[in-house]
Formats: C-alpha cells, structure tokens, sequence
C-alpha cells in the first residue's frame, strides 16, 4: 500500500472468523490494558482467528485476532497477517 492510498477504500483482507498467522512479533506499546510495556502479546507463527474488524487513523483496518493459546486478543494490521491455508494446516499437523 503506497501512504498516499487509502485500505479503506477496498473490502477488508480478512472476514471475522478467517484463520490467520502472524508474520511478526507483537509486543504491548501501551495500549494493552493489564500488561506491562514490551511484554510479547503474540509471537510470530502463532495462529488466531479474526474476532472483529475496526478501522486504524481512518486509513487502515484494522483485526482483533484472538489468539487461542495465549488468550489474548491483539489489534494488528493486514501487513501483520498472512491467511492460514487449510493444506498448510493438515501438513502442519501431519
């Protein structure tokens, strides 16, 4: 996305429900309310699936992903996510 384009004027990435993977660490800046500041909230690879979808600055959307393991629910943006294939899935699994 080039910072002169808008997400919001497209459809959203991901639907609630989807099953998503993050591409990278998340840590708390401040905005997670009952953790401490730098505490890892997700790490990359964990999986979650997307609770709700929200804007960011009126220029992004942005995905409450509850991430089952670590029972959290964590705001992140598209460029955080990737969609987890259900191929992927059973191979992982295997």
């Amino acid at each position: 996305m080039r910072s002169d384009e808008l997400e919001l004027e497209q459809p959203p990435a991901f639907n609630i429900g989807d099953k998503v993977r993050l591409r990278k660490m998340i840590k708390n800046d401040g905005t997670f309310p009952g953790q401490e500041i730098g505490v890892i909230l997700a790490k990359k690879g964990d999986i979650g699936y997307v609770a709700s979808i929200g804007t960011y600055l009126q220029r992004s959307y942005i995905y409450a992903v509850h991430f089952l393991e670590r029972g959290f629910v964590v705001g992140c943006l598209k460029k955080e996510l990737e969609p987890v294939d259900k191929e992927q899935e059973v191979v992982e699994e295997a």
